[in-house]
């Protein structure tokens, strides 16, 4: 059987061109689908997009819901020897304060030896144990230690394994001479160390007892200071809620320093401004994918057209969020974003901060603007209720993902329609073929008959 290139050869008919312009009139019964395909892929993505700008709006929003934002403060020391730092709520204040001595941690150290890999001991025990109490400590430090960990970097070894709040080195002296130092981790006197050893006499000896035994290198000292004339004790350098929120670091000891603790707003306006940023971008992505452009009659329908014009999905949240704004009973003074400077555009629905206004607000009634945006961080204050809003859009049933749901069925029922129509298409296109091939042939034979005839009519008549 002829191939379709060959379609008319045999009987003259432009079957070859017919057959091209059949099949394109019937693969245009896959336009409306592909169409479909196409504008459902879209949604999709739009989709992906809506959800991508509201959680950035949720990560700001979880920010502004801190109800410490409004307690802020910073601090400054008039000398570099003593830092300072805040927490929410410490209260605006000024401190003279003195710190008369410093927190130190003990160092014991053992006589020379003349090598730091010798045993010390001669003995063989198996409940060979270095004993190390201190204050602080509920239960004393107990290391065991093998006939091989007698030497000077056995013993060192041994305390550094057990990893609980004690070091050990051991250093070369000027003489030549190992001497063993074993230091507290942490300064004061709670953490002061007394050492013995059980299971080896000679090693007791070595350590505890003998000429070379362990001796105080530095002794543990707790830090002595005052603030305001009152006399303050720490086992540290670093004195947490003296006062209260205020964490002091001793680094020398100095003479009536001053310390200065003010309210601040920098972190609720930085982290409001922030917020006002993430809806207003979100907001941009609604008008984007909600687009309308207005044509003539007449003409073509624009397609600049947001993907998402008109989808309710958007709607809903749009207006969820925004009916947020206005608060019920808090107990502030404020009930809307307005009276504290942020007001919304009448068009655009955009929010804009009144800096003066904020500022005032902030500063003169820091409290009640914190329970209108905060509220009790449960079932009260702006951010609160759009947090519980916004977690119930972005969940895993929430209206996003049941729309994709719906999308991602319709999607995989018109591919399933795209491949059975293609197929029709295929066995239509077939058919065609193996009809136009036997009118071709035919239609070969048949003038083949007839060229036969006229040959054999010719001959007669002559």
């Amino acid at each position: 059987m002829a191939s379709v290139s060959s379609l008319g050869v045999g009987s003259n008919l432009p079957l070859d061109a017919l057959l091209t312009n059949l099949s394109t009139a019937e693969k245009g019964r896959l336009t409306p689908i592909t169409a479909q395909q196409s504008s459902y892929s879209a949604k999709l993505t739009a989709y992906g997009s809506l959800k991508s700008a509201i959680e950035k709006f949720q990560t700001a929003n979880t920010a502004l819901n801190d109800a410490t934002l409004f307690k802020s403060s910073t601090a400054t020391s008039s000398t570099s020897d003593l830092g300072v730092t805040t927490t929410a709520g410490a209260a605006a204040g000024k401190y003279t304060i003195s710190v008369t001595q410093l927190a130190q941690a003990q160092s014991l150290a053992t006589g020379g030896a003349k090598s730091a890999t010798d045993k010390q001991s001669s003995l063989s025990s198996t409940d060979r144990t270095l004993v190390i109490n201190q204050p602080g400590r509920d239960e004393p430090l107990e290391i065991k230690l093998s006939d091989d960990q007698t030497s000077l970097n056995g013993i060192r070894d041994a305390i550094n394994t057990a990893d609980s709040g004690v070091t050990a080195s051991v250093i070369k002296n000027k003489g030549g001479e190992y001497q063993l130092v074993i230091s507290a981790a942490e300064t004061g006197l709670d953490n002061a160390m007394t050492i013995s050893v059980t299971g080896d006499n000679e090693l007791s000896k070595f350590l505890i007892t003998g000429t070379d035994a362990l001796k105080e290198s530095i002794p543990a000292k707790n830090a002595w200071l005052t603030i305001n004339n009152i006399e303050v004790e720490s086992g540290s350098n670093t004195i947490k809620d003296t006062p209260e929120g205020v964490t002091l670091t001793l680094n020398k000891e100095v003479t009536n320093a001053t310390v200065t603790v003010t309210k601040s707003n920098d972190k609720a306006t930085t982290a409001i401004k922030a917020w006002v940023d993430a809806y207003n971008s979100m907001l941009d992505t609604f008008s984007s994918l909600t687009k309308y452009s207005a044509v003539d009659a007449g003409t073509d329908q624009d397609n600049s057209n947001g993907v998402l014009l008109g989808d309710s999905v958007v709607r809903t949240i749009q207006t969820g969020i925004r009916s947020q704004f206005t608060t019920g009973n808090t107990g502030s003074s404020f009930s809307t974003l307005s009276e504290i400077g942020i007001a919304q555009d009448a068009t655009t629905g955009k929010l804009k901060i009144d800096d003066d206004k904020l500022k005032k607000a902030l500063t003169s009634n820091s409290v009640d603007t914190q329970k209108l945006l905060v509220g009790d961080g449960k079932t009260t204050g702006i951010t609160t209720t759009t947090a519980n809003l916004v977690k119930d859009y972005l969940a895993d049933d929430g209206i996003i993902d049941s729309a994709t749901d719906s999308i991602n069925s319709t999607l995989k029922s018109l591919t399933k329609q795209y491949l059975a129509t293609s197929s029709s298409i295929d066995d239509t296109i077939a058919r065609y073929k193996a009809q136009f091939t036997q009118l071709d042939t035919m239609m070969s034979k048949l003038n083949n008959t007839s060229s036969y005839l006229t040959q054999q009519f010719s001959s007669s008549s002559s």
